[in-house]
């Protein structure tokens, strides 16, 4: 039988244009890129039919991968799920994780709300498969809630109350100001098509989330006292 080699192994290698000549392809770059391939593919697969449904083989039928490549980066279905939500959870507060108390906190809050509105753009089917599991009751996701999250909920809240502290804001709640940023931004995406009828509109434009965002960020400043 002959060896398969997986396509991010070291063995791995590109024929240049000069015929002789042969370079190894990194194999970080294209581990990197099949992932990203999977993840992207699983996001739609567990949008359009929920993570019952959802199987390893339509995954990799999306992908444009054999099913045994996924399940080299993937050993199981679960994984690919906890893996995405990661990167859905990542991609959202990539920002908001690098707060410091010394940060300005008009500036840093307009940031994370731009950021959020302009994810619903870009990710909107992200933002709706992980309220379609919170709405669940977070089958997959609750331990993951009750730690990780609220850690990181309660890092976030203490940079805000030091700045509460130091006179630089509004005494609001912090960990209810999170919430509301993340329940207002992802809305834009969760309930575009409600947003849609109400509106008159076909599609939203990005002028429109550009507008959302704005409105947002003067709303939410001027009720923690700050001028946006």
């Amino acid at each position: 039988m002959t060896r398969q080699i997986e396509p991010d192994s070291p063995e791995t290698k590109r024929t240049t244009s000069s015929g002789d000549k042969r370079k190894k392809v990194r194999p970080g770059r294209i581990r990197e890129r099949n992932r990203e391939r999977i993840l992207m593919a699983a996001e739609k697969e567990f949008s359009q039919n929920g993570f019952g449904a959802t199987t390893v083989q339509k995954i990799a039928d999306r992908a444009g991968l054999p099913k045994s490549n996924v399940l080299y980066y993937f050993s199981n279905k679960k994984r690919i799920y906890y893996a995405l939500m990661d990167d859905i959870m990542g991609r959202w507060n990539e920002m908001f994780s690098k707060i410091q108390p010394e940060d300005d906190p008009a500036t840093t809050l307009t940031s994370f709300i731009h950021a959020k509105v302009e994810l619903s753009r870009t990710h909107p089917l992200a933002s709706r498969l992980f309220a379609l599991e919170i709405i669940q009751g977070a089958p997959v996701l609750k331990d993951h809630l009750s730690t990780t999250m609220r850690e990181w909920v309660q890092a976030r809240a203490g940079v805000i109350q030091q700045w509460i502290d130091a006179g630089r804001m509004a005494p609001v709640d912090p960990v209810q100001l999170i919430l509301l940023i993340w329940s207002s931004t992802q809305h834009y995406a969760d309930f575009q098509v409600q947003i849609l009828a109400i509106e008159d509109k076909n599609e939203y434009t990005e002028s429109d989330f550009q507008h959302a965002a704005d409105f947002l960020t003067s709303v939410i400043l001027r009720g923690c006292g700050l001028a946006p």
